[in-house]
Formats: C-alpha cells, sequence, structure tokens
C-alpha cells in the first residue's frame, strides 16, 4: 500500500477518503519537526503541505520514492518546483478552491477600512460616543479597486466589486491588454504606476517572485493617493512592510489589511505592531470552512489520481516552468 504523509492540517473527511487506499501518516504538527518529517518521508510515496511545510531539495531526498507533493492552497513559493522536477515530482496546488474566500475577506476589509467605524467598539463600549469623528467614512460604490495580479482570485475580488458599484483596474503582465478576461470582468488593464495613481483600494493577487518582491515598494507607496487602502492576501515580501507602516502612522493611507508577511508569524519588534487603521491576520484570507473542504477534497483527489494512475505529463511540464 502507497504511503502519504500530511505535514499540515487537512480536513478530516479528506483525510479518511485517503486513509481508505493509502496508508496515510497525519500529523498537522509535523512541519514543526523536520528531522521527523524526513523519516517519515523515508518510505513515502506523497507528501501534502500547506504553506509552512519547505518542501526544499534535501527533504526531497529524504523520501526517495515520492512521486507527489499535494499543496492546500495555491501558492507555491515554499516549494522548490525546480527540485520537483528534477526528481520527477509532479505537483498539484489546489487552483481556484479557495478563491472565493479570498475575494470575500478582500472585500470586507476594503469595505470596513472605507467606512472608518468598525474599529472604535471599545470606545463606544466605555460611553464615548465619536458620532461625529466617524461620520465621513466612504462608500465603495463609485471608488476606484486596483487589482494587481488578475488571475482566477484576483478576477473573483473584481466580480464582486463591480457588483457594489466600484470601478475596477488592473494590472497582471501576464495578461494581455485584449485579453477575454478583462472584457468579461468589466475591468480595465492599465500599466501598474497607473492603475495605483487611481486607486482608492489597492489589492494584491501576485506570487512571491523575483519581478514581485517589493513591487509595493516604498516609492509606489509614497505615491498612492491620499486616503487610499491597501489589502495584500497574495504573499509576504510583495510589499515594503515598513513603508506602509510609516504611511499609516503619518495619516497618508486610510487603512490597509495584511493578511501575509514577510516573516510568519510576525516577529517581535515588527513596524506594523503599532499601526493605526490596520488590520492583521494569520494568513487565513483563503481558510474558511467550506473553502477548507474544497481545497482538501480536490487536493486528495488529484494526490490519489496520481498514485493510482500517474501523474499527467502536463503537470509535470507545468512545474518545471
Amino acid at each position: 500500500m502507497k504511503k502519504i504523509v500530511i505535514s499540515e492540517f487537512m480536513d478530516e473527511a479528506a483525510v479518511h477518503s485517503l486513509r481508505q487506499r493509502f496508508d496515510v501518516r497525519f500529523d498537522p504538527t509535523l512541519f514543526l519537526e523536520p528531522s521527523r518529517l524526513a523519516a517519515e518521508l523515508a518510505d513515502a510515496h506523497a507528501l501534502i503541505v500547506r504553506n509552512r511545510t519547505q518542501v526544499t531539495a534535501a527533504l526531497l531526498d529524504a523520501g526517495p520514492q515520492l512521486s507527489v507533493v499535494g499543496r492546500l492552497g495555491v501558492g507555491l513559493d515554499n516549494l522548490d518546483l525546480a527540485a520537483c522536477a528534477a526528481r520527477n515530482v509532479a505537483v498539484f496546488p489546489a487552483t481556484g478552491a479557495n478563491a472565493q474566500a479570498v475575494a470575500e475577506y478582500v472585500i470586507a476589509t476594503a469595505l470596513v477600512l472605507l467606512r472608518g467605524a468598525y474599529l472604535r467598539s471599545a470606545d463606544v463600549a466605555a460611553g464615548a460616543w465619536p458620532r461625529e469623528a466617524l461620520s465621513n467614512g466612504r462608500e465603495a460604490a463609485g471608488s476606484v479597486l486596483a487589482v494587481i495580479g488578475f488571475g482566477g482570485i484576483g478576477q473573483r475580488v473584481a466580480a464582486l466589486a463591480r457588483a457594489l458599484g466600484m470601478t475596477v483596474v488592473g494590472y497582471d503582465p501576464q495578461q494581455p491588454a485584449d485579453a477575454p478576461c478583462w472584457r468579461s470582468s468589466g475591468a480595465r488593464a492599465l500599466p501598474l504606476d497607473d492603475a495605483l495613481a487611481l486607486a482608492d483600494v489597492v489589492t494584491l493577487h501576485v506570487p512571491l517572485v523575483d519581478a514581485t518582491r517589493n513591487l509595493l515598494d516604498g516609492e509606489r507607496i509614497a505615491r498612492l493617493k491620499r486616503g487610499a487602502v491597501v489589502i495584500n492576501t497574495a504573499r509576504g515580501g510583495t510589499l515594503d512592510e515598513r513603508a506602509l507602516a510609516v504611511a499609516l502612522r503619518e495619516q497618508r493611507l486610510a487603512g490597509a489589511a495584511l493578511d501575509v508577511f514577510a516573516d510568519e508569524p510576525l516577529p517581535p519588534g515588527s513596524p506594523l505592531a503599532d499601526a493605526p487603521n490596520l488590520i492583521l491576520t494569520p494568513h487565513i484570507a483563503g481558510l474558511t470552512k467550506e473553502a477548507n473542504e474544497r481545497v482538501s477534497s480536490l487536493v486528495a483527489e488529484r494526490v490519489a489520481a496520481a498514485l493510482t494512475h500517474g501523474a499527467p505529463d502536463a503537470m509535470r511540464s507545468a512545474v518545471s516552468n
């Protein structure tokens, strides 16, 4: 019986379905003990991870029989894709399964930050009545949303934003200006700096690669509209956290929501720790009850099929690009 190692949390129903056909070692804390994880991989045929397991060349070498890695999510920056390709290990992300969850997170935090009225509950509970201070919030309708990265999640965000009456502009070098996705979503493709210049809300949906590291750097943050809102559910490292914190303290930005960070968990002394009008969440934008079930089920099905029938060449080829 082929063996599957699962090193982070996975929906129990999906784990149960795999146990019907495979020897499954499921320990959601296994990523915390690299030596024990490596030992479990010695006779394993598949590994299933989220974003905290670092699938390095050395880890792959610990599993000489590995042929499949399932990724419970869509980001691949914790996987050494070149090493996977060199070892003929197919990678299966859960593409599309958590798009709705992330899109709803983006829209919800945008509404909270634009309105500016929902972070003063403690003051009201203490007897204060900041009615005047909270009476100048903004409506989403009529504002401009800049979607930076216009893949499946970015397109879902655009659809929800358009339903609220927002104007959507976007930037994605992988999507030419005449790509059908722009027309079907009602968004307008622009160069990056032009999209940022128009934005009341900026949302990032790009992978972390050399070209996107600090894409929203201090210079670009300084050029955003006064009162703009920034949301990052993509990857830490795609924006300059220190520059963002300074812009919030100087009240050049109205607020921000970060679900991802350059270092996770957030280290002591982070410049973000005391920045105002900042929503911080622990990399959970794509995690809802429904999304967890979809992601886990999809990855379980793909890993099981690959172990039973072999991984399709197309996936192996895609991983190596």
